[in-house]
């Protein structure tokens, strides 16, 4: 059996390794100018050899020469003042101002001791807070009348909703993380509803405290909370909270609404027949009820005929059926959850002077660097600690390596922006449908880089142009060829298809072989399988599914 021993061998590899300055000019130039902004001042918190040069901030030549004045004997200071007294206006030794607070005071003056401007809160403390889904339904519960275990076994339902307002935990899933691993399988799943009573989550009322509970078996009592607690929760608002599926949460709110309407039309019922109102609009909640239960896909492919059928309904009638469907709302959390507006500002502006566009980069707000040259004095002063050495110039390194990877970036940047002028001048001059196919990997050809610099330099990136502003990566777009090899950017053919399937007639929907034969007309060179592909990107149904049936 041979034994284990250490032993000596040489491999020869080749392998790409990334410096820490590529990998932070690579970072630099993803950035954008918000981003470069906070970056920068990120730097100059941590390296204390960077420093922001300011408007206010004197060059060093002054320093150099305020400091040259500051070390003159103080003989020689006194002589010059002497030599050159200042004469004293009597007119300026008038104190104007206690004269106007004692003869012209308008009323009450609170005493310097009252606290200062300074020390008042600032605004942003007032400023108020998005309020979440969860939050708003936290409030809701704290209003309500409610035992502690109901409470809380709500507030655990809350917990479980997702940002659209669906409640994702199944049954045994709630059971075990409410009441402990293995509750579920101790109680077992729960027993069917009876078909014939036709009941259903959506129509359950809130429970009423009062209710004796005693007779529910002690099995079924974890159960029976957990029920009890969804029911508040989909009550609470908004509208359609706490449901499992679309149905559900659509279902609910048809509920909510034909129980308002019934409340209202009690408190106010109308002369004459009083009952005739409110059965149309009971029959309307019936059959947008029984269309959203059974028949949504029916609704989906606007098959109106079909559904006048099932429903029983009038045109008319079916019609308002269905805009009240319209009116509900599929995801109720997401009003709760919308994400804050994001902040663009261009990096880049195509200024058109004259017969020319030039480039202006848009510098306002980002901090100009520079060293300080007081720790340079450390790496010449004798006895300085080799400790101390080490760290400032391992700083100094940091800050020129940063310096100059913000330089590159200005410079790719500049470059890039430079093919597009050359590339794209009728957009500049006429507009979206004047834009012509330009790919990126072209652009870097031209400008001598590698296409992911330029994928990372117009990344995120917004350019201020007479046409609007865009991302840089907008002017970036494959082309289909046409018939006489003129390039039609792929963005401009799903317009296009847009365009066409927008003004076409209902209830004669154009194929996808149609919207391919008209677009052959205009000299664009597509298939049947391509028009396809863009209506699936632009989220468009089929032609089945728009055509109305009347």
């Amino acid at each position: 059996m041979p034994l284990l021993q250490p032993k000596l061998s040489l491999k020869v590899s080749q392998r790409q390794i990334l410096t820490p300055g590529l990998m932070q000019m690579v970072s630099v130039l993803a950035l954008n100018k918000l981003e470069l902004k906070e970056m920068i001042n990120a730097e100059i918190v941590e390296n204390p050899v960077l420093e922001e040069v300011e408007e206010h901030v004197p060059l060093l030549d002054d320093v150099a020469g305020r400091e040259a004045e500051r070390e003159r004997p103080a003989e020689e200071m006194v002589a010059v003042a002497e030599n050159s007294p200042e004469e004293r206006d009597p007119f300026e030794e008038i104190d104007f101002g206690s004269y106007f607070q004692d003869y012209l005071d308008p009323g009450f003056r609170t005493g310097n001791n009252f606290e200062s401007y300074d020390d008042k809160p600032s605004f942003e403390n007032f400023l108020s807070v998005p309020q979440k889904l969860t939050d708003h339904l936290i409030w809701q519960l704290g209003s309500l009348n409610l035992t502690p275990e109901l409470r809380e076994a709500a507030e655990y339902i809350v917990g479980n909703l997702n940002e659209d307002g669906y409640l994702v935990a199944g049954d045994a899933e709630l059971l075990d993380g409410f009441f402990g691993e293995g509750t579920a399988a101790r109680i077992g799943p729960a027993p069917p509803l009876d078909p014939a009573e036709n009941r259903s989550l959506e129509a359950m009322d809130p429970p009423d405290q009062a209710d004796d509970t005693s007779s529910v078996p002690v099995d079924d009592q974890p159960r029976t909370l957990l029920q009890e607690a969804l029911a508040i929760v989909r009550r609470l608002d908004p509208v359609g909270v706490g449901a499992a599926t679309l149905r559900e949460c659509l279902l609910l709110q048809v509920a909510e609404r034909r129980r308002e309407y019934e409340l209202i039309y009690a408190a106010h019922p109308a002369p004459g027949e009083a009952d005739a109102p409110l059965r149309l609009q009971t029959a309307c909640f019936d059959a947008a009820a029984l269309i959203i239960r059974d028949h949504l896909s029916l609704l989906q492919k606007r098959d109106t005929r079909e559904l006048s059928k099932i429903t029983n309904c009038s045109v008319s009638d079916l019609q308002a059926a269905i805009e009240l469907i319209r009116t509900l709302d599929p995801k109720p959390g997401q009003r709760f959850n919308r994400t804050s507006t994001r902040l663009i500002e261009p990096d880049v502006a195509f200024v058109k002077r004259g017969d020319e566009i030039s480039i202006v980069l848009n510098e306002e707000d980002i901090p100009t660097l520079r060293l300080n040259h007081g720790y340079k004095k450390l790496l010449t002063q004798a006895g300085t600690d080799k400790d101390v050495k080490d760290y400032v110039k391992e700083r100094y390194r940091a800050a020129l390596m940063l310096m100059r990877n913000i330089e590159q970036r200005k410079s790719t940047i500049l470059k890039t922006c430079e093919a597009i002028i050359r590339r794209q001048p009728d957009f500049l001059e006429h507009g979206v449908e004047s834009l012509r196919p330009m790919m990126i990997k072209d652009v870097a050809e031209e400008i001598g880089v590698h296409p992911s610099t330029v994928s990372r330099a117009v990344s995120n990136k917004y350019v201020h142009t007479a046409q609007g502003v865009y991302e840089l990566r907008f002017f970036f777009t494959e082309g289909v060829n046409g018939p006489e090899g003129a390039g039609t950017p792929l963005m401009l053919l799903k317009r296009k298809v847009k365009k066409l399937i927008e003004d076409e007639d209902p209830q004669k929907p154009l194929t996808d072989d149609h919207i391919a034969l008209v677009l052959r007309g205009q000299g664009i060179r597509v298939t049947r399988r391509t028009v396809a592909k863009y209506r699936e990107d632009l989220n468009i149904p089929s032609t089945h599914q728009r055509r109305v049936r009347v």
